[in-house]
């Protein structure tokens, strides 16, 4: 497994944002991202995701990785509002 986190550390320090930071630790499954919301003013709970064995190993790894990166970014800021249309009224 650390060969897998160590690849997936590599393909994260290709990646710096003002908002965000990101992390890799090894689980059971395979490789648990995470990314933080910097300097947070209000709580933000921390976005995970997790990359398969065969994800990590596949040739295209470092294409397909930004592709869900890019896509769980977009999921963490859509979860981190606090009123939307969509929720019920208290």
């Amino acid at each position: 497994m650390s060969e897998r986190l160590e690849k997936v550390r590599q393909a994260l320090a290709d990646y710096e944002h003002p908002l965000f930071e990101f992390a890799a630790k090894g689980d059971d499954a395979g490789v648990v991202v995470e990314i933080r919301f910097k300097n947070a003013i209000v709580p933000v709970h921390v976005y995970e995701f997790t990359l398969q064995p065969r994800e990590i190993d596949h040739p295209q790894f470092v294409w397909s990785f930004q592709r869900q990166l890019y896509d769980c970014l977009h999921d963490y800021v859509v979860e981190m509002f606090t009123r939307n249309p969509q929720m019920k009224a208290h």
